[in-house]
């Protein structure tokens, strides 16, 4: 058995084994941290109406919530409207004592519009009359949670990590240009599949198709430049890498699924500049909401490119060095090339 251990053969897989063990820890602590226990965090809402009784309704609300809630008021109906629609407050109620509503923009969050719908519901019932929901902002007929903005999200991502795996394995020996101009023409071919999907395959976008390609073109893009110049420094560790920021942080924190107010403030802060929240947010606001908060979801996009850019021009930079010194990275032997083909594998 001590033989055995010593063997270089098995004691090669068991090095290669750590790379999928610690996407299995990554994994399970981001996505049962971000999508596990989704609880108001300061989720944003208004009470509806003027007066000292509307206040003092406002603030027994907020004191019974605590920090689950930030209340305001607001004087009017259209005012509260306004700020659903540029995702300032996630719900408003209306109190009545003959028919109290509340109103809420699903495409913005169907999770939020149903966490503020249990906050009121007991409020209206207490007074013994039903609540009626009026939804502002809808999501699309074929998307119906809204939701499907997120799986885009995901096989857009998975085009464009793979292909980082696969230009790692097969295109190593490739000059830092030719891998660069591949990545322009991978990225462009995973946004025309994404923007198909989004638009005529699923109807998750009946407008805006080239808004959508040019947003899906700018976050594959990034993803691939990061890629193809981490992969100079990190070799078979970029895949790895390649999870944690692409998937594990980013999936969690892209407001996909539950929006940063549902969640605890590490992945709220994330959603603040991470790239797949700037496109989620971006490509929402486009669709749903006129074209709320676009401008800084696109400068998002486009700095994540220009890091990827950088990166890749360093990287450039230091094969260059290496090709000068006559010090050229080991081809890859069978047995890389073999792991190189297990981690493409476990990314997609």
């Amino acid at each position: 058995m001590v033989t055995g251990l010593r063997s270089p053969a098995l004691r090669h897989v068991l090095t290669h084994l750590i790379t999928p063990l610690l996407m299995c820890i990554g994994m399970g602590l981001a996505y049962m941290g971000a999508f596990v226990t989704p609880e108001p965090n300061h989720l944003p809402v208004a009470v509806v109406g003027s007066g000292p009784e509307v206040k003092v309704f406002a603030q027994s609300v907020k004191d019974e919530a605590g920090d689950k809630l930030d209340v305001r008021t607001v004087a009017s109906r259209a005012e509260a409207v306004d700020l659903l629609k540029s995702r300032d407050i996630t719900g408003a109620y209306i109190p009545s004592s003959k028919a109290p509503e509340l109103v809420v923009a699903t495409a913005a969050s169907d999770m939020g519009a149903t966490a503020v719908e249990k906050v009121f519901t007991p409020v209206a019932a207490q007074q013994n009359l039903p609540l009626k929901v009026t939804d502002v902002a809808p999501p699309a007929a074929d998307d119906p949670t809204g939701q499907g903005l997120f799986f885009l999200l995901i096989a857009l991502s998975i085009g464009s990590y793979a292909s980082v795996a696969a230009l790692g394995a097969a295109g190593g020996e490739l000059p830092m240009r030719a891998r660069a101009l591949l990545a322009v023409g991978i990225s462009g071919a995973v946004s025309v599949i994404g923007t198909l999907l989004a638009g005529p395959v699923f109807h998750l976008a009946d407008h805006d198709l080239a808004s959508v390609w040019g947003m899906s073109w700018l976050y594959s893009a990034g993803i691939l430049f990061i890629g193809v110049g981490l992969h100079t420094f990190l070799k078979r560790w970029t895949t790895l890498a390649m999870m944690v920021l692409f998937v594990m942080l980013n999936f969690t924190s892209s407001g996909g699924l539950f929006r940063p107010e549902l969640q605890n403030g590490f992945f709220g802060t994330l959603h603040a500049f991470w790239n797949g929240a700037g496109f989620v947010e971006g490509v929402r606001g486009l669709l749903y909401f006129d074209g709320d908060g676009l401008s800084g979801n696109l400068w998002t996009l486009v700095v994540w490119l220009l890091v990827g850019l950088l990166v890749t021009a360093v990287a450039g930079a230091v094969e260059r060095g290496r090709a000068r010194g006559h010090v050229r990275p080991k081809p890859l032997d069978e047995a890389e090339e073999a792991e190189e083909e297990l981690e493409e594998s476990v990314a997609v």
